[in-house]
């Protein structure tokens, strides 16, 4: 089932959204050569605890993990692509790092992901964050009352695939209040005009994953979450939780 929000409780998460904003950005901020995972973790830490905020990925066992995760944020380096266990990795020179964080604050969740390069970036590092941002702006472009969820799908998937770039079937992006994943699922390809029609009141979290190889095959590594490319090649995950509203769509984590 899918709840509309009151205008009150679209304020309430982007106060929540706001957190994740700035755990996000000083995250990004942190990371350099040599600086470790777990570390980035901890400066996440900081903010969410900062703000009296909590964290809704420490502990989360979703059907598919064998165990709860570990960490406040999600750091996917490589080919990595998502839910990537922040671990003592030091980050070296044209890292690419995908960094997901979550907060909920006054019962509310807010979930959003950059995508971005450590060091010397790599040009292809450069075009395919690009193209994942660009990605993200086309689906919050189609997040408008009256579209429907394949909209924001198409829309998505017209971005990745004309860039030559490979999709992952499974996962995509869902709906989020009081807990992080509801109902809808927001999927990364689809055929416009199809699927749940976009009401005001409606919150979602819309987030491209791209893989740069043009595959679309990915595994999970031994650790049980995080999800690598099979072909080795580079991936980058941008998200933003977004409100549908009659004004047009209301990003709830803009940093």
């Amino acid at each position: 089932m899918v709840e509309l929000k009151t205008d009150t409780s679209i304020e309430a998460m982007y106060e929540a959204g706001q957190v994740v904003g700035r755990a996000l950005t000083a995250v990004q901020k942190a990371a350099d050569v040599g600086v470790s995972l777990l570390e980035l973790d901890e400066v996440a830490r900081g903010v969410l605890q900062e703000a009296g905020a909590s964290s809704p990925f420490l502990g989360y066992r979703p059907s598919f993990a064998t165990t709860p995760f570990p960490a406040v944020i999600c750091a996917s380096v490589n080919d990595a692509i998502v839910h990537g266990i922040p671990t003592g990795y030091r980050l070296r020179d044209g890292d690419l790092v995908s960094i997901d964080c979550g907060a909920q604050l006054g019962g509310w969740a807010g979930d959003s992901a950059i995508s971005f390069t450590v060091g010397r970036p790599r040009p292809a590092d450069v075009r395919l964050i690009e193209a994942a941002e660009q990605a993200l702006a086309a689906g919050i472009a189609a997040a408008v009352v009256g579209n429907r969820i394949g909209d924001i799908a198409h829309a998505i998937g017209t971005v990745c695939r004309g860039g030559g770039y490979g999709i992952m079937d499974d996962f995509g992006g869902h709906g989020i209040g009081r807990r992080m994943h509801e109902d809808p699922p927001v999927p990364n390809e689809g055929r416009p005009g199809r699927g749940l029609a976009l009401r005001h009141g409606m919150v979602l979290a819309i987030e491209p994953m791209l893989i740069a190889g043009g595959t679309d095959e990915y595994h999970a590594a031994p650790d049980g979450w995080t999800l690598k490319t099979n072909d080795g090649s580079r991936a980058a995950h941008t998200e933003h939780t977004v409100a549908i509203t009659d004004a047009g769509p209301r990003v709830l984590t803009a940093r």
